[in-house]
């Protein structure tokens, strides 16, 4: 299973959080959506994911830059496993 890191997190009027997780060259993404309340109730959101292939997709050509980007910095700042 590949590792996906956090590389974006939005939240709706609605109380729903979607969190996207991509992998370090920003190709392949893996996103969640959860209710606000339960991702605080469950102590926070990890800095990254293993996610079987199955449940990942291409991310969007104009994003991929992006997340590398970001995929990369958390990579290199946070333990998989850390809340942040």
């Amino acid at each position: 299973m590949p590792t996906l890191w956090l590389v974006d997190r939005e939240f709706d009027s609605k109380g729903l959080v979607r969190l996207t997780y991509a992998t370090t060259d920003g190709e392949r993404t893996y996103t969640k959506e959860l209710a606000e309340q339960r991702l605080y109730a469950s102590g926070g959101v990890t800095a990254a994911t293993e996610v079987d292939e199955d449940a990942l997709e291409a991310a969007a050509e104009a994003e991929r830059e992006r997340f590398a980007a970001e995929a990369q910095r958390m990579a290199a700042d946070h333990d998989p496993d850390e809340t942040v």
